[in-house]
């Protein structure tokens, strides 16, 4: 018995470091918006309708935080700044999948 509860213990604890990298409002849409292929800071905030520049920068460094993107600053004039998606970042496809086909299923009534 002891066995189940710290596996049940185990995989609770797991979710919840899951849902500590990609949870909030913005996590998510952001990483969809950079899959799509926007990569400056703008272009990302164009993308995702009422995200303010604060909440944006604060949350793409939560991101770079847990290795999911990586931000590049270019040595130019003006200095350029993109944001990188990680090799790391693609493992979340499959889950970003799912919850689609879920939210889909979702909005229209359950199974």
């Amino acid at each position: 018995m002891k066995e189940k509860e710290n596996d049940i213990a185990n995989r609770i604890s797991y979710v919840q470091n899951t849902l500590a990298a990609i949870s909030g409002k913005w996590k998510l849409p952001i990483l969809m918006s950079m899959y799509a292929g926007k990569n400056r800071f703008r272009d990302i905030q164009r993308n995702i309708p009422n995200i303010t520049t604060r909440v944006l920068s604060k949350e793409l460094k939560d991101l770079e935080a847990n290795k999911l993107i990586i931000r590049i600053v270019h040595d130019s004039y003006p200095v350029s700044i993109e944001y990188k998606l990680t090799t790391y970042s693609f493992t979340l496809t499959p889950v970003v999948d799912e919850m689609i086909k879920w939210g889909r299923q979702h909005s229209k009534g359950g199974l």
